[in-house]
């Protein structure tokens, strides 16, 4: 009896061991899957937050004007920063006359910074031809409206063209130059910006700029 009860013994612990030793892989191999799973989990946040958001890039990233298709007298409006900036295509007449109003206006040489250096000029551009501005008054931040065609001349007499502030009045001739006596301190803002070739403008990049 004795004989068999040990030999029943041992045949159960045979049978056992690789049950004990399966189930054991797989226990160690499930452990170090959900392990793994959980170290990827918390990594995909935190490396997330070394790129910077769509919006950040947004923010200040450059943008590209294509102005192939811009006819003499037109303007377009892009948005660079969240601000709305205004290309126009000034005709040569338009251009000849801003000379003539410089009597009337507060800053005609643009002495203070609200343009780069290559456009502190008369015509405020790189290209006499092309007007760029950032189309938010210098009072409170309203949009100017482009008036064009003699509708100027309501708010400045003999003058045809120019932008005029709603909100609280300030005008401006085809440079983005103030008139004097009203709300605007400042001449409208000329961002940075180059050309790329003839029909493409960068805004928020400079020549020489890195």
């Amino acid at each position: 009896m004795s004989n068999v009860s040990l030999d029943a013994h041992d045949s159960s612990g045979t049978e056992n061991q690789p049950q004990d030793t399966g189930r054991r892989r797989f226990l160690t191999v499930a452990t170090s899957v959900v392990g793994g799973v959980g170290v990827v989990g918390a990594a995909v946040p935190f490396i997330g937050s070394w790129n910077p958001s769509v919006k950040a890039k947004a923010a200040g990233a450059d943008v590209e004007a294509d102005i192939s298709k811009i006819q003499p007298g037109q303007q377009i409006t892009v948005i660079w920063r969240s601000k709305p900036v205004w290309i126009v295509r000034r005709t040569p007449e338009l251009l000849a006359s801003l000379a003539s109003i410089e009597d009337q206006l507060k800053d005609p040489n643009s002495e203070q910074e609200q343009q780069p250096v290559f456009a502190q000029n008369r015509y405020r551009s790189l290209k006499d031809e092309y007007l760029v501005l950032v189309g938010i008054c210098t009072h409170l931040g309203c949009s100017p409206k482009h008036l064009k065609d003699g509708a100027f001349e309501e708010y400045v007499e003999g003058v045809p063209e120019g932008f005029f502030c709603p909100c609280h009045g300030s005008k401006f001739d085809m440079a983005g130059r103030v008139f004097q006596n009203v709300p605007a301190p400042l001449n409208l803002v000329v961002p940075p910006y180059k050309y790329v070739d003839d029909n493409t403008l960068l805004i928020g990049s400079s020549e020489g700029d890195a």
